[in-house]
């Protein structure tokens, strides 16, 4: 029971942590002009009124936003899919692609029966991950790119799962939001020592 707690605690600070870089990250490197980035960090802040839902609506709302996340996460790995040199990067593209598909597919399946895609809320967040693709397209150097821009991509998505975590009363939602947290705050760990590496 312990050890739950302890994780828990972890997690969320992790959480609170990523909150504040969020909010003041310079989008000036994803090359976001100032009208898109104070709409997309006005839109991951409040959440885009999210936090004001609960029961299915919260479900549905969260389901469909992290949809439109979690495509812009294929979209940025498929802007630099064969331009990528470093092997760990590959890696990382290859494994965003394969399982941010497969959580798509799920989280669609789940929606059916909670009334299908809340189209304001999805394209919301549609809206803010454009800025964050159209860059990597170029990028000279699109390792770092990739790696530098998944970073506040993944803070983002912990927000949101964390939110879910307080919220959601649907057993597939929790046990998504809890794999989301873990494997995207262990992987943002990765990604700062693969960057302090190269100096």
């Amino acid at each position: 029971m312990k050890s739950k707690s302890l994780l828990l605690s972890t997690l969320t600070a992790l959480t609170l942590a990523a909150t504040p870089a969020l909010a003041q990250m310079d989008h000036s490197m994803h090359g976001t002009p100032a009208s898109s980035t104070t709409s997309m960090s006005h839109g991951m802040n409040d959440m885009g009124g999210l936090a004001g839902l609960s029961g299915k609506a919260f479900d549905r709302a969260y389901l469909s936003m992290m949809i439109a996340h979690h495509q812009g996460a294929v979209d940025m790995a498929r802007a630099v899919q064969g331009r990528v040199k470093d092997a760990q990067v590959k890696t990382w593209v290859a494994n965003v692609i394969r399982d941010q598909t497969r959580e798509i597919s799920d989280m669609s399946t789940w929606l059916k029966p909670l009334g299908g895609v809340n189209t304001g809320m999805r394209d919301m967040m549609a809206s803010g991950m454009k800025g964050m693709v159209t860059p990597l397209k170029t990028a000279k150097n699109p390792d770092v790119a990739f790696v530098q821009g998944m970073l506040p991509h993944h803070a983002s998505a912990l927000d949101m799962a964390n939110l879910a975590l307080q919220k959601s009363s649907d057993p597939r939602v929790l046990k998504l939001s809890r794999d989301i947290i873990k494997a995207q705050a262990d992987e943002m760990y990765t990604y700062r020592q693969w960057l302090a590496r190269r100096g």
